[in-house]
């Protein structure tokens, strides 16, 4: 059995802007990560963007965005690889071979593509249907070992595994790809509307005051928590009392999630408060935690060039890990290969 380098990889869509969500759920475990002892690789994922329509201009201002919210979080380019997936293009050449490698039946028990499909399943890209097969390869053309995501990703990392097994079973190549975990952990993984506690926070919501932006200044920050969504009981004394009040218990995950506290410490520490001091809290918290991150987001975005070089350098050493694992895995599929490069 090969035994494999530590080695984390996680990506983030560019559509429609960073929120809070993309913050808690993914962006402060990615910076969490690169102080341990993991080699990091982290993708700003522009080849799945585009399995639903994207105008091209946006595309790029967004890929932009997103680099600029990593590298404003703390991700830092000399201790982690930051860059984007088209930049590297062995992640289409693997995802092809795992489309050949993946089952039809394994790809229709993705409850992902059903909720975004939804009832004109027929329309939807093909790419949309297999992009699951995509992400596969983004982790295992790293032989990445670990992989950080939300509770809704976790099935698409069983699939990668299964993926895994199948080749290396299929080609007798025991152990070349490995079997990565997914890390699902945090008080807000899943971070929910400020508006309606019972749907996730989205960019794509109706209202702008349902969500958190990466991009919001201190103001903003503040006057979306004061006016956030309640009801009229005040905090209960334990954890068991945020059953059945969705919109209380997000705001008490948000609070944990800045804070670096558990759920039950801060009911401990807010037990019978109510909204009135709990809500300004929260506020404070939140633009002394989000507002810097906003501050520097709004810096590198003035600076294209900036971000531009430091996805471009981080392609660069992506693609050094990468190739030679796509080329052995050419190999073993048996392709002929006779190119002197």
């Amino acid at each position: 059995m090969t035994n494999h380098t530590p080695r984390v990889f996680s990506g983030i869509k560019p559509s429609g802007g960073l929120t809070l969500g993309n913050y808690l759920g993914a962006i402060k475990r990615f910076v969490d990560m690169q102080a341990q002892d993991f080699e990091t690789v982290y993708c700003v994922v522009d080849l799945h963007a585009i399995t639903v329509w994207q105008d091209p201009k946006e595309l790029t201002d967004a890929t932009r965005e997103v680099a600029a919210g990593f590298l404003a979080a703390g991700i830092d380019p000399s201790q982690s690889i930051l860059f984007n997936q088209s930049q590297v293009p062995a992640h289409a050449e693997l995802a092809w071979l795992f489309n050949c490698v993946a089952r039809v039946g394994w790809m229709n028990r993705m409850t992902q593509f059903k909720d975004k499909a939804g009832k004109n399943a027929e329309q939807s890209s093909l790419g949309l249907y297999a992009y699951p097969s995509l992400m596969a390869a983004d982790i295992l053309l790293y032989h990445a070992t670990h992989v950080p995501v939300g509770e809704d990703q976790k099935q698409h990392v069983e699939l990668t595994r299964d993926i895994a097994a199948k080749f290396n079973h299929d080609f007798k190549a025991e152990g070349f790809f490995p079997q990565p975990e997914p890390i699902i952990e945090g008080p807000a993984t899943r971070v929910m509307n400020l508006r309606d506690g019972t749907k996730k926070m989205s960019k794509s919501g109706e209202s702008d005051m349902e969500r958190i932006n990466m991009t919001d200044d201190a103001d903003k920050i503040a006057k979306k928590f004061k006016k956030a969504k309640t009801d009229p009981e005040p905090l209960p004394e334990t954890l068991e009392g945020l059953k059945d009040r969705p919109e209380a218990k997000n705001l008490v995950d948000i609070y944990a999630g800045l804070s670096g506290l558990t759920n039950e410490q801060v009911i401990t520490e807010y037990a019978g408060a109510g909204w009135g001091r709990f809500k300004p809290a929260l506020a404070d918290l939140a633009v002394e935690k989000l507002a810097p991150i906003s501050e520097e987001m709004s810096r590198l975005m003035n600076d294209k060039a900036e971000i531009d070089r430091i996805l471009g350098e981080g392609a660069d050493k992506a693609e050094a890990i990468a190739q030679p694992i796509l080329d052995r895995a050419y190999d073993i599929t048996g392709f002929l290969r006779s190119r002197k490069r």
